[in-house]
């Protein structure tokens, strides 16, 4: 019974993604085709069907929040405008230094946005980071590094597309699998804000994409130091932020690989 109790998170959780999974190669681009042709936007036929083929995720979050709400268990009830801001922040440096070293993409269009910057950031973080590693990291013994594993290797996975030469395959893999994990991060130390990843995610792709830096996430060498950049002002914000308030840090020894008490989230 007890196996049987610290089993059930896991299990509906990867169940859950599986299926969320299985639904979107299956169906998303002709459920975004249908709503395109209703809607003229293929932008918001691309929301529409982020929304639809995610309807595992929100059964699965769900039965895993019994009484509480999803919202709250998938941290979207916590401060956007803090999310928002400290995000903002961050990253400043890759729009400054884009700005100086890329030319401004003047086509980008009102579908670009929403798909490369408002979708890919809300939902990619919403379902890897809040649901496939937030159920497993907050409602079960698993630590960080367990906990993070699947959905970052899993993350790295999906945007291999992106490219067909094996060693741009290997640096796309690694900087979003490293990505999946500083979001990981950031999500976990900002008390499961969403918000934190959501909009890191949202204005990193902004600032990529309003500069032409690359048709991939990989990058040359001037992006990805002000990448670098972003990702240290991440850590030390957060850092300083945590002790002027005096709160501990959640990712320690104690949590990193197996947790020695529930937490406080546990069910």
């Amino acid at each position: 019974m007890k196996l049987r109790k610290k089993l059930r998170v896991p299990i509906i959780t990867l169940i859950s993604f599986g299926l969320f999974y299985f639904v979107d190669e299956l169906f998303f681009n002709s459920i975004r085709n249908w709503f395109y042709n209703i809607t003229g936007s293929l932008g918001v036929g691309h929301i529409i069907s982020y929304v639809i083929v995610g309807t595992p995720i929100y059964l699965g979050a769900s039965f895993v929040a019994r009484n509480e709400g999803i919202w709250t268990k998938l941290g979207l009830k916590r401060s956007l405008i803090l999310g928002f801001l400290f995000a903002a922040v961050c990253v400043i440096p890759m729009f400054l230094g884009f700005s100086y070293l890329f030319p401004f993409y003047s086509d980008i269009g009102i579908d670009a946005i929403l798909i490369k910057v408002i979708a890919a950031g809300f939902f990619e973080e919403l379902f890897f980071r809040a649901f496939l590693f937030g159920m497993l990291y907050r409602y079960t013994n698993l630590g960080f590094i367990p906990s993070i594993l699947l959905g970052a290797l899993f993350f790295g996975f999906v945007h291999m597309y992106q490219s067909t030469e094996f060693i741009e395959l290997l640096g796309i893999f690694g900087v979003t699998f490293i990505g999946a994990i500083i979001f990981a991060w950031a999500y976990t130390e900002w008390q499961f804000n969403i918000w934190v990843p959501i909009f890191l995610h949202m204005l990193m792709n902004l600032a990529w994409d309003l500069f032409n830096v690359s048709e991939t996430a990989l990058g040359d060498t001037y992006a990805n130091v002000f990448r670098l950049i972003t990702i240290i002002l991440i850590f030390l914000i957060t850092i300083v932020y945590k002790k002027k308030r005096g709160e501990k840090f959640e990712i320690n020894s104690e949590t990193i690989w197996i947790k020695k008490q529930k937490g406080s989230d546990e069910i």
